[in-house]
């Protein structure tokens, strides 16, 4: 077979050569494991070890299986299945149900959310589409992990698992009722396609003996994202046999949650005895600047996998940037990629990845200001999710019946989302509950952003119903090419020239609701998914402050620290002592009581006008003393020193300092504003 291999790596060569007994293919990413294993097949069928219909090779996604099928019929063994694990274990099903029960299979429903409504009422309930979502995806978690209504509570509470704020008792009553309604429906859902299988091999022997006649060469590709459902039906097929290949990278497991077990993997050798173990380090994606940072994201990490070796010639150097705030962000990516456009980049090939949908709509918006075109992949753009069209058409209500009248923008926009489930807090949980929430806290970022606009009068509802309809407008239009904008899960299995890795601070990689060692290693390795998407060039960034005018004080993810220059890593933070105040200024304790009631070393310099603070505190002693009141009441020195600090030179912007609200501002704004200028 020299020219079926000939254009193999020797760690490919050996993966297509070891074509008898178990093998475990540890593939980094960019190695060419599909290449790999579909010469592996064509090479077993070219040499007679397999017949084309006894090969089952397994994947996980219908565009992988579809790849695949057309790799190997270009190697000549077109006669191979290739299928998703549903996929193959529903043919089966529609095959033998009906000859061992004797009835029609149960309908394969499109999506659980019906049958769930119907369960949450029998429970009393109160849902919407969200809930219900997070309900369905936590169903289907505990489906794949074998877990039952019955033991639902202790095994998620034991895990951390939890749907916005509901008790594990009530998951798992709604859990039992969904079952119950679907068994009354006679219908089945995607689990039930492989639980019904799985029973069906263990229960008939007939049906099990004709299964693994027909089958008896197994591949299973993407091996780290199996779950004990799929191990479970995968061991039934082999019947006991070991003629099993698997490829996969525990370092790219990111579907833990989902119930993918990358210890299938890790274990594999020990489940099966005599096991051929191959890695496949040759990255023929990535330069080696791309490649030296990913795999010193996770050297010496739970996470470490196998060290990725570039076969591409030098590229530009991995870029690491800060900026003061989202807006500055998605600005300067937006900047850099018009920039790419005009030297000859196609847009198709450069990418914007974060943790999640919400991010998208800065981007958005700075890419629609520049007139470049995007695609979003995985979610709806931003101004299409449910969510938001219903908070912007209940805000152009408000605006048309006046009342918002009296009240500000930020506050109608609170009160508006407030009415629609939105609290200041997010919710604890990851899912649809969180991501509808992280939707409308963008808006509330937008609303406070055109709150603050300098110049002319207090804005009103009816311009920012009106902003938002102007930024609708420019991010409708549907492209067929364009910079593609992507979650880190939705960017799996892709690439691009040029990719954006944006928004890496931390509380958002790792994500706040990742609390467990276990939950910010998988955060890890999402950040390793992402920094291996490019091939040519990769821009790290992080925004100091949510907002423009916001405080800085974001730090950058705690991932990049080995790979950050010195200078570009955050301070270390003072120790504190016990009962000690600290500086502001260099974070060490305070010594003196004068220290301590400037709240900075005699030596550090002051961050503001200390001459206009001395005669803002002079104006507030007599004040103070005109009304009879405690001079704190007027102001506290921190909002005088924030005064100073900013110098506000407007009513709109004394509104900014923290500590003057509407009330102080109609009562003391104009001698504030004399004592600045």
């Amino acid at each position: 077979m020299p020219d079926l291999l000939a254009a193999l790596d020797p760690e490919q060569r050996l993966v297509a050569e070891a074509l008898r007994g178990p093998v475990r293919v540890l593939a980094g990413a960019g190695t060419g494991k599909t290449r790999a294993i579909t010469h592996r097949i064509a090479h077993g069928v070219a040499t007679g070890v397999y017949a084309p219909s006894e090969v089952l090779a397994v994947t996980f996604t219908t565009r992988a299986a579809g790849e695949m099928r057309g790799r190997l019929r270009a190697l000549g063994a077109g006669g191979v299945q290739a299928r998703t694990f549903h996929s193959a274990a529903l043919r089966q099903l529609r095959y033998f149900w009906p000859h061992v029960h004797g009835t029609e299979l149960p309908q394969l429903i499109e999506s659980k959310l019906g049958l769930l409504a119907s369960a949450t009422r029998r429970q009393r309930l109160n849902t919407d589409q969200a809930l219900l979502r997070d309900l369905a995806s936590e169903i289907e978690w505990a489906k794949v992990s074998n877990v039952a209504p019955a033991t639902y509570p202790d095994v998620a509470a034991a895990r951390s698992r939890s749907v916005a704020g509901h008790s594990h008792e009530v998951v798992a009553r709604v859990f039992d009722a969904y079952e119950e309604v679907k068994r009354e429906q006679g219908r089945m859902d995607m689990e039930d396609v492989l639980l019904l299988t799985a029973g069906m091999l263990a229960d008939d022997e007939r049906v099990a003996a004709q299964v693994r006649r027909q089958y008896k060469w197994f591949v299973v590709d993407e091996f780290q994202d199996v779950s004990p459902l799929q191990s479970a039906l995968l061991d039934l097929w082999l019947g006991g046999r070991d003629e099993l290949c698997v490829v996969g990278d525990p370092s790219q497991t990111i579907y833990s949650f989902a119930g993918a077990n990358a210890d299938f993997l890790r274990d594999f050798p020990a489940k099966f005895p005599g096991t051929t173990s191959i890695e496949l380090v040759r990255n023929y994606r990535s330069t080696p600047q791309v490649v030296e940072a990913a795999n010193t994201l996770l050297e010496g990490t739970a996470s470490q996998g196998v060290a990725l070796r570039s076969q591409q010639p030098a590229g530009p150097a991995v870029t690491y940037d800060a900026h003061p705030d989202e807006v500055a962000e998605a600005e300067a990516v937006a900047a850099r990629i018009l920039r790419l456009r005009d030297s000859g980049r196609e847009l198709g090939e450069i990418a914007v990845l974060f943790r999640i949908n919400a991010q998208s709509e800065g981007f958005e918006d700075a890419l629609a200001a520049r007139g470049i075109p995007y695609v979003i992949r995985g979610a709806a753009r931003f101004f299409e999710r449910p969510e938001v069209r219903e908070a912007v058409t209940r805000l152009r209500g408000a605006a048309r019946s006046g009342e918002a009248d009296g009240s500000g923008v930020l506050e109608t926009v609170r009160a508006t989302l407030a009415g629609m489930g939105w609290t200041p807090e997010a919710p604890a949980a990851r899912g649809q509950t969180r991501d509808r929430w992280e939707s409308w806290q963008a808006l509330i970022s937008q609303a406070l952003e055109f709150s603050q606009r300098e110049g002319g009068a207090e804005p009103t509802l009816d311009e920012f119903v009106a902003d938002l309809d102007r930024r609708a407008a420019e991010q409708h239009a549907p492209v067929a090419d364009g910079v593609t904008l992507a979650t880190y899960h939705a960017a799996k299995g892709l690439e691009w020239d040029t990719v954006f890795l944006c928004g890496l601070q931390d509380g958002t990689l790792p994500i706040t609701y990742a609390e467990t060692p276990a939950q910010v290693e998988e955060e890890r390795r999402l950040l390793y998914v992402g920094m291996t998407r490019a091939r040519v060039d990769l821009a790290l960034s992080w925004a100091l402050a949510r907002q423009p005018g916001g405080r800085g004080s974001r730090k950058p993810s705690r991932f990049l620290t080995p790979l950050l220059p010195h200078d570009a890593l955050p301070a270390p933070k003072a120790p504190k002592v016990k009962g000690a105040r600290m500086c502001l200024e260099c974070g060490k304790p305070l010594q003196t009581a004068a220290d301590k009631a400037r709240r900075r070393c005699a030596g550090c310099p002051a961050p503001y006008d200390e001459e206009l603070f001395e005669r803002l505190r002079q104006w507030r002693t007599e004040r103070a003393r005109e009304e009879e009141i405690a001079a704190f009441m007027v102001f506290s020195n921190a909002t005088l020193e924030e005064i100073a600090t900013r110098r506000p030179q407007s009513t709109r912007e004394l509104l900014k300092v923290s500590g003057v609200g509407k009330e102080k501002l109609q009562k003391y704004g104009e001698d504030l504003l004399g004592l600045v200028s």
